[in-house]
């Protein structure tokens, strides 16, 4: 069984691989401060992602929509300075990669102001050429694919997606052409656990879930939603660890330790 305890080496997208080659899982929160940065680490937190989820869970807007570029370069520096092993990943917020020109100029930008190691963009199949010239550019990338909250009104919602037999089947592979694209790593939200299980065996890069059921190779929750804080209700693939904790520090590590021993995501916190 795994103890939480602090970082103590630098978590790199090759380690990140190596993990996955040996079946070990990894866990990722989303952080926008110094301090929790700091407890992240402290608690061992190997990826932490300055997402635009901060749109709602920080600034109070509907939808991630509104988050701009200067505002992920922000929180980007301030949880960067609280981080001196865990991976860094940034979001691509909406309308940051409208073309190609301007994805790479944003993505240059996360990495050499908001000091990011790998950027995270959504889009379908549109992605494909934006992950190839980032990769051609040395910018390490994260696919994302399933619900995209950055397309929730073309998508009608916050919907589970790649229920039925063709859009499964075009998630799957899309996902092999994002890694033969370039791809570093493969985030599915809210994709049914067996289509995430197929997708996280046939690609060789690192794979995580959010609301994909337990066979990715890491999980990731909004840090508000895992400490029970969010406002409204709460994700149903989401799970409460500081009901009961002592700290929230042992929250975080809780949420840890039950990503390393496969206690999370348990059988409700997923979809079939």
């Amino acid at each position: 069984m795994y103890t939480p305890k602090p970082l103590d080496k630098k978590i790199t997208l090759p380690h990140l691989q190596s993990l996955k080659q040996d079946g070990v899982k990894f866990a990722c929160l989303t952080a926008y401060d110094y301090s929790f940065a700091c407890l992240l680490e402290q608690a061992g937190v190997e990826v932490v992602l300055v997402g635009d989820s901060l749109g709602m869970v920080i600034q109070g807007q509907d939808t991630t929509l509104p988050v701009t570029v200067d505002d992920i370069v922000y929180h980007c520096r301030a949880v960067g300075r609280g981080l001196d092993h865990a991976l860094l990943m940034a979001d691509m917020p909406f309308g940051s990669i409208n073309s190609l020109p301007q994805a790479l100029d944003n993505a240059t930008r996360l990495l050499k102001e908001g000091g990011a190691q790998i950027v995270k963009l959504e889009g379908g199949d549109l992605q494909l050429e934006t992950v190839r010239l980032l990769a051609e550019h040395s910018i390490p990338v994260c696919a994302h694919l399933g619900l995209q909250p950055q397309s929730v009104h073309k998508m009608g919602g916050y919907r589970v997606q790649g229920r039925d037999a063709d859009s499964a089947r075009h998630m799957k592979d899309l996902a092999l052409e994002l890694e033969e694209a370039g791809a570093d790593l493969m985030l599915l939200e809210c994709v049914p656990r067996r289509l995430a299980a197929e997708i996280t065996a046939e690609l060789s890069i690192p794979v995580i879930g959010i609301g994909a059921g337990a066979d990715c190779d890491g999980q990731i929750l909004v840090l508000q939603d895992m400490l029970g804080i969010t406002p409204g209700r709460p994700p149903s693939f989401s799970r409460n660890f500081n009901d009961g904790s002592p700290s929230l520090r042992a929250a975080v590590e809780a949420y840890v330790a039950a990503v390393k021993n496969g206690d999370f995501p348990g059988p409700d916190q997923g979809f079939d």
